[in-house]
């Protein structure tokens, strides 16, 4: 053979070798693929899986693997930067999403893939598993990606398990591990307190670590809730705008870190708070995080909080898309001081009002230390003979002949120390031996992680379904957070915070097992507890016990960007100063109650209460199913307006309120509709009038679609008018 031949099979071998090397030194790519976006995972030849494209789905999936070559920024020193699940104690240098202390005592972790596998649930819902697994110890996880096409919307969950010659001690166990790309970033977050939930509080994202956490043990989102929006490149408006919006689905204690590395790559590591909770780990035991879900929109806020709508109506909120219960409420008319007569008076104003229950609030219950206010009688959950000397079942009764559902009030995580169940079981309730109690609303909180007091607590709601099996509705309270932390059953206290979620969980799947259907309220002394794992379990929430209106227009505003309206309670009250319309018509906006005396109403203001119960019973399907589209901002003008829109874009509901009483405020500018079909010709009017009122709207008018979402309509909102419901519809 000569040296010509030679050297042609030497170019031809090399030329093989490099396209088998180049074709094997290619990521694999693995891309989660909803109707606009894609989630993108690349795994290298040395088996490290990370995140290399999170944004609008791309129509030829090979150009994904081009994404990383289109970056030219500092570099990644350990190649782990982006990370599907950042492990701790080996090469990276960046906040970990797991840290863990092996059976011999070495506290390093490596992850490289071993498999994954898509499992299509149905035409709409994918889950990813892709396993990893240290390639020195027989530790292994696998993240779960969860997908729903049509609603873009994606859930993130991991589980931990080994098979070491002994125990491993978890430090972190985030739940996901998502990066993101842009020239900067900006967080809308939340805080508050009692009265004050929902604050919103926007900032740019600087670099270092900004965490969003909980370590209240119950009522989680007190002062801090899990929901969060995150804006690259510019702070997104309502349409425009690229927007990621993320929530933990968890009730217990909550971590978020957000981290701006050196890399100017946003780091979002979300999970239980590992605050004084390492898991000690058994083999082959698996360990399983709550889920993270988020959603991506590059139309702006709206587009995204529509996304979630969707999603948690038909995935996560019990009964999505089922009906809903009015309701009459007698807290505030009675308070703890009630009898039997004053509350048959009261089921008599619910048949008269409209609504379809009435509820029976805090002080029913306990003999030895009757509940006649909120130091006694918690966990004592005996009918307290002096108000009701013949018991709930003459009330149910009593409510069955007038015309009326019954429904009733409970705590049953909670124990007043001065009650008989404190007597009987000191060492149900969580509290350090050897301190002073301390009181969050004169109470404590029972231990659930005690399988006796799991079945106590189920025992309350089964014990009130078995003697009254035609109560149709709960008021499920939780008024306590967790002070000095300690389980008198657990052997580990560092397992505290978790094993209480867990027996919770499991109360609530016994009871959801045995009563699937009954409606039952999430109240936490207002929004401390409201989250997608609770609602779950829960046909509604209490947003705030602030029912002030003009303050629940700016709460419910922004609760409205993660959960849909049929999961919002909103009651009528006599808090604030304004007139019982403007109460009536901001309650309107999710799941309309009453918690007013029916007897002091004038005339034209029972009329009026009649008239808005019959009315929000014709439109409420629009406002709980419907597509929402805020039109104005409270924080941002002197007026709010807020839109549901019909799946058809045939029928919706405009509520629009003056928030600025100062001096000639109002609409001068029209308001821009949307969600309409710019080819369709619509009407507006105006609806729920107090009596003897006229609407200074011109009625009858027809306009074009595209004429309301280009110039708009005037609902002219003034001093004089305050609160305007306008009603558009298609014209035939």
């Amino acid at each position: 053979m000569n040296a010509i031949v030679h050297k042609v099979l030497f170019v031809v071998a090399s030329t093989f070798l490099t396209s088998i090397h180049a074709l094997y030194a290619q990521p694999v790519v693995i891309p989660i693929e909803t109707q606009s976006n894609a989630l993108v995972l690349f795994k290298d030849s040395a088996g490290y899986v990370t995140v290399g494209y999170f944004g609008k789905k791309m129509s030829n999936q090979l150009e994904y693997a081009m994404v990383p070559s289109a970056y030219r920024q500092t570099d990644d020193y350990t190649g782990l930067s982006n990370s599907v699940y950042t492990p701790s104690g080996s090469k990276n240098i960046l906040e970990p999403a797991i840290s863990v202390v092996h059976a011999d005592g070495n506290q390093s972790l490596d992850l490289r893939y071993v498999a994954h596998r898509i499992n299509k649930v149905d035409d709409n819902v994918s889950i990813l598993e892709l396993i990893l697994k240290d390639p020195i110890y027989d530790l292994s996880v696998t993240l779960y990606y969860k997908s729903y096409f049509k609603q873009d919307m994606m859930e993130q969950w991991a589980t931990i398990e080994h098979n070491e010659k002994g125990n491993v001690i978890l430090h972190k166990f985030a739940s996901a591990n998502l990066t993101l790309k842009a020239p900067s970033y900006w967080l809308r977050q939340y805080h508050g307190d009692w009265a004050m939930e929902m604050q919103p509080e926007d900032s740019r994202i600087t670099h270092g670590i900004k965490t969003i956490d909980s370590k209240l043990g119950t009522r989680a989102n007190l002062f801090q809730p899990s929901s969060f929006m995150i804006s690259l490149d510019k702070p997104a408006a309502e349409d425009t705008g690229e927007v990621l919006f993320g929530t933990l689905e968890y009730s217990g204690n909550f971590k978020i870190d957000l981290e701006l590395d050196y890399l100017n790559n946003l780091r979002i590591i979300a999970g239980i708070n590992n605050y004084a909770s390492a898991y000690t780990l058994k083999p082959k035991e698996k360990f399983t995080t709550p889920t993270f879900s988020f959603t991506l929109s590059n139309q702006g806020k709206g587009k995204a909080s529509r996304n979630m709508h969707d999603w948690a109506r038909n995935y996560k909120i019990l009964d999505g898309q089922g009906d809903r219960l009015t309701l009459l409420n007698n807290w505030e008319a009675t308070y703890f001081d009630f009898n039997e007569q004053k509350l048959k008076g009261l089921l008599s104003d619910t048949k008269k009002l409209g609504v379809d229950l009435f509820l029976l609030d805090d002080g029913w219950f306990a003999n030895k230390y009757p509940r006649n206010d909120d130091h006694t009688g918690l966990g004592d959950w005996q009918e307290n003979k002096t108000k009701l000397p013949n018991g709930i079942a003459s009330l149910i009764k009593e409510a069955s002949d007038v015309g009326v559902k019954f429904g009733i009030w409970v705590e049953p995580e909670m124990v007043s120390p001065k009650s008989e169940l404190y007597e009987k079981h000191p060492e149900w309730v969580i509290k350090q031996p050897r301190r002073d109690e301390h009181y969050f609303r004169n109470q404590l909180v029972l231990d659930l992680s005690n399988p006796a007091v799991q079945d106590f607590v189920f025992g309350v709601l089964d014990d009130l379904f078995t003697t009254n099996p035609e109560i149709a509705y709960i008021k499920w309270d939780c008024n306590s957070i967790i002070y000095n932390a300690y389980s008198s059953y657990l052997e580990q206290q560092e397992h505290f915070y978790i094993a209480y979620m867990r027996g919770l969980y499991k109360v609530l799947e016994r009871i959801r097992a045995k009563y699937p259907k009954v409606p039952m309220m999430l109240c936490s002394g207002g929004g401390g507890r409201v989250d997608y794992a609770a609602l779950k379990y829960f046909t509604e929430f209490w947003p705030s016990d602030n029912t002030d209106p003009l303050e629940r227009i700016f709460m419910q505003y922004e609760y409205s960007y993660f959960y849909p309206s049929i999961s919002t309670s909103n009651h009528v009250t006599d808090w604030g100063k304004q007139s019982l319309k403007f109460k009536t018509d901001v309650a309107m906006m999710g799941k309309l109650g009453f918690d007013i005396v029916i007897s002091h109403l004038d005339e034209k203001d029972l009329l009026f209460s009649q008239q808005a119960v019959a009315l929000y019973d014709q439109v409420k399907n629009t406002i709980w199913y419907g597509d929402q589209y805020r039109l104005a901002d409270p924080r941002e003008g002197n007026f709010a307006a807020i839109q549901y829109m019909d799946n058809d874009r045939s029928s919706g509901i405009i509520f629009n309120y003056l928030v600025n009483n100062r001096y000639n405020q109002g609409t001068a500018f029209p308001v821009r509709l949307k969600g309409l079909e710019a080819n369709r010709k619509y009407t507006i009017q105006e609806i729920n009038l107090y009596p003897e009122t006229m609407s200074s709207l011109v009625g009858a008018q027809e306009y074009s679609g595209e004429f309301l979402m280009q110039v708009g309509f005037n609902p002219d909102l003034n001093t004089d008018r305050k609160s305007v419901v306008l009603k558009i519809e298609v014209v035939n």
